[in-house]
């Protein structure tokens, strides 16, 4: 085995030379590169995740207001029945009047209440969908009187 100048043997010092490197790096901490590069990725993953998620919620809320109207369509039905002549009933009123229970969610997923629109002999629960403004192409509408697309 060779020996250095201070006289310890070749293998073993190179191991301490080593180990001290290490100690080095360790107490250097982390840099603002690699803070930098992980955060880049992180960002990335984010993005990725809502691409994907973002229309998924969009379309989970059109849904949901799909199943609260058809909830409160026949609801509103039969109190139109039960109470002839008293006009066409609201949401408050029907859940007041405990056709619907207390604890129906009276507001679409926009927080807007739902609308009952009452016909001559139908009845019609609409949300205004996600821009609030009724008559325009978002809008939900139960029954959905709409003509059925040729295929």
């Amino acid at each position: 085995m060779k020996t250095n100048s201070r006289g310890v043997s070749g293998a073993s010092g190179e191991g301490s030379l080593r180990l001290s490197r290490a100690r080095r790096a360790a107490e250097r901490g982390v840099t603002l590169i690699e803070i930098l590069i992980v955060l880049a990725i992180v960002g990335l993953i984010a993005g990725g995740v809502a691409v994907v998620a973002v229309p998924k919620y969009q379309e989970a809320q059109k849904k949901q207001a799909q199943i609260d109207a058809r909830t409160i369509h026949p609801a509103a039905e039969k109190y139109r029945v039960d109470h002839t002549g008293e006009g066409c009933p609201t949401v408050e009123l029907l859940r007041d009047k405990n056709e619907l229970s207390k604890s129906s969610k009276i507001t679409d997923p926009w927080d807007s209440p739902y609308k009952i629109i009452c016909g001559d002999e139908d009845i019609t629960v609409l949300s205004f969908g996600p821009d609030k403004k009724e008559g325009t192409a978002d809008d939900i509408k139960i029954p959905d009187l709409a003509p059925a697309k040729a295929h």
